[in-house]
């Protein structure tokens, strides 16, 4: 809970990758399955439209909203001292549990169009995966560039814990790049080694 005068700040790296994982694994484990089924149009053929759809899925998702990004991210205003940086452990878990049963339906709705053309579903699924983490790649190499990372408000976030470019987003905060728990990009931060 935010102080009075701040807000509560999430990463925006952090919750576009919050989703990366797990579609990317439930994409892998459907295409896997899904590869055992004969389905109507026959193995090499579902595995062919799945790559097809995997190598569209990606770029799609990577540069998605890129424009919105990058103007919110010009006119980030520095956070204040009063302001609340969430954890990184709290966001992914925030966006998780939002979207937990629209992750569970898109794995089911990959494993039944296996039946059809097998591995299909769950190579696109894992397409969309690997361009949200191509995408908190970006994030994080602008980051980088700029010595900032960004947050947005968390009560501009939707009712799951995602959108951090939607519509209801007005503006990020910036802050210096060692500030939360998070690396640019959204990765856990490694800490140095003890010498």
């Amino acid at each position: 809970m935010a102080r009075a005068g701040g807000q509560g700040l999430a990463r925006v790296a952090v919750v576009v990758r919050a989703g990366a994982a797990p579609l990317w694994w439930l994409g892998v484990f459907a295409a896997g399955i899904g590869a055992l089924v004969p389905g109507m149009t026959g193995r090499r053929i579902g595995v062919l439209a799945g790559a097809a759809l995997f190598i569209v899925a990606v770029p799609v998702v990577a540069y998605a909203r890129r424009k919105r990004y990058v103007a919110l991210s010009r006119s980030a205003a520095r956070a204040g001292k009063h302001d609340v940086l969430q954890d990184r452990a709290v966001a992914v878990r925030n966006w998780r549990r939002g979207h937990r049963w629209w992750l569970l339906l898109a794995f089911l709705a990959a494993l039944g169009s296996a039946f059809v053309v097998p591995a299909t579903g769950g190579m696109l699924l894992a397409g969309c995966g690997a361009g949200l983490r191509l995408k908190a790649s970006w994030l994080g190499r602008r980051e980088r560039a700029e010595n900032a990372l960004l947050w947005v408000r968390v009560d501009w976030l939707d009712g799951r814990g995602g959108r951090p470019a939607g519509k209801a987003v007005k503006a990020y905060r910036s802050t210096g790049i060692a500030a939360g728990d998070a690396a640019p990009g959204g990765a856990r931060r490694r800490t140095a080694a003890l010498v």
